[in-house]
């Protein structure tokens, strides 16, 4: 930004002094003029204040600085009304250090730039020689940083050759060492190279040896082929003639008992005609009763599946799956994913259910039950693509039917008195079923009896 070239005051002002800055205004006490104006600034009214710093009446003195440092420097300047009035705040800011730069004699431990702005602004006599003064003493400051600055870099780049210096010496040492491994490492695998060269000429070698060995080989096994085939050829010759005197005697002896064969048939046959057309004659039905029936005596009752849960067997024996599989015509129906969620619930549901009818599979062959295993399919989008075992008949519910319902309905389609067994832990469908005549079990049972297929 422009510095006032003069602090010279217009003509005709009275007791101004007749002093004027033949250079511009150092920088140092430059920028402290404007941060004096700007915080003297705000005890000024709008009307105090020259027109074109009003419009920056409301600023912080932060914000006065950044956006109205030249035109405050320019006012100041230039109007020597408003640089009196920015004089009086300040000399009722600082009345001891204006009061002695007033008198000629500023205090030596104040601060050469504070003393050369408020030099600039009161404008006493010899006001430019300590501006002067002060840009000198700004100068020598800047210039001894400077060469602190300096020294301080040059030691800095003297420590950093230093250590480059030592980084590329153990770099050097570092590569040397490397080079001499390399070195030795190169002359070890020459040495493996020759070594394996003569390897090869070793094993080229012996592998003519080898051919010629196989070739001889081969030579012996063909003549010993040769005259295997010829010694097999005559033995089948031999053992065509033992199979044709075989087969005459068989048919010797065929010959000799096929007329008492032909006998004995005819009467057999003779015998079964007439016992067959006396049947025809009188219609007799077939025996429905037995000797034994017409003995009077005490039967015993016939036993259902609770008579069988009825014994000494646990809730969770396995044994007692098998005696009601064992039951007359037993129907097993397995509520699928109850089981499954019960005995491997972390595997994905296709994986549980060929677990599953794996093991009912193998359980259908060892006992001959009708096993009939249902899953829930009301929220599948598609039928599940599925290849039911053999043994094993594999339902899923249609859609707003439940499992539940389903094995309930197959219950209810049963015969009364037909043995079934429903695998289920859920009350609902245990209670259910057992209204019906079936017989619920747990699926702990079924784990466990499967866990021994």
């Amino acid at each position: 930004m422009e510095q006032p070239a003069s602090g010279a005051e217009p003509a005709g002002a009275a007791g101004d002094a007749a002093e004027a800055l033949d250079r511009p205004l150092p920088e140092r006490v430059r920028r402290r003029v404007v941060a004096m104006v700007s915080d003297a600034f705000g005890g000024l009214t709008v009307t105090e204040l020259p027109v074109q710093l009003r419009q920056y009446a409301r600023f912080t003195p932060t914000r006065r600085v950044k956006f109205a440092g030249n035109a405050m420097a320019a006012a100041l300047e230039s109007d020597p009304l408003f640089r009196q009035r920015i004089g009086e705040k300040l000399s009722q800011a600082e009345p001891e250090l204006v009061g002695a730069l007033e008198s000629g004699s500023p205090p030596a431990a104040a601060d050469p730039v504070d003393v050369a702005a408020l030099a600039y602004v009161l404008r006493p006599t010899g006001w430019v020689k300590l501006v002067a003064a002060a840009g000198e003493e700004a100068q020598r400051a800047d210039a001894e940083r400077a060469d602190e600055a300096g020294r301080r870099e040059l030691e800095r780049l003297r420590e950093e050759l230093t250590e480059a210096r030592g980084q590329i010496k153990s770099e050097t040492e570092r590569l040397r060492t490397e080079l001499e491994t390399a070195r030795k490492e190169a002359e070890s695998l020459r040495r493996k190279l020759r070594s394996a060269h003569s390897d090869i000429k070793r094993g080229e070698a012996a592998l003519r040896r080898s051919d010629a060995e196989l070739e001889s080989v081969k030579s012996e096994a063909a003549a010993r082929v040769s005259a295997a085939e010829s010694e097999g050829r005559r033995l089948r010759a031999r053992l065509t003639e033992a199979e044709a005197a075989v087969e005459a005697g068989r048919r010797a002896a065929r010959e000799g008992r096929s007329v008492e064969d032909m006998r004995l048939r005819l009467l057999l046959d003779t015998v079964l005609d007439a016992a067959q057309g006396l049947r025809r004659e009188l219609a007799l039905p077939p025996a429905g009763i037995h000797p034994a029936d017409t003995v009077d005596a005490v039967q015993p009752g016939r036993m259902s599946p609770k008579d069988i849960a009825a014994r000494a067997l646990s809730e969770t024996d396995p044994a007692l799956l098998d005696q009601l599989m064992a039951l007359p015509q037993a129907h097993l129906v397995v509520d699928g994913y109850n089981v499954t969620k019960s005995g491997y619930p972390t595997m994905p549901l296709e994986r549980q259910r060929l677990r599953l009818l794996g093991g009912l599979s193998m359980l259908a062959a060892q006992t001959g039950a009708e096993i009939t295993c249902v899953f829930d399919g009301a929220e599948l989008a598609a039928p599940v693509l599925l290849a039911p075992p053999r043994g094993v008949r594999v339902l899923f519910s249609k859609a707003g039917v439940t499992a539940d319902e389903l094995i309930r309905q197959l219950v209810r389609a049963e015969p009364p008195g037909r043995p079934v067994v429903v695998v289920s832990t859920d009350r609902e469908v245990a209670d259910g079923v057992a209204k019906a005549g079936a017989r619920p079990v747990a699926s702990a049972l079924l784990l466990r009896r499967l866990s021994r297929v």
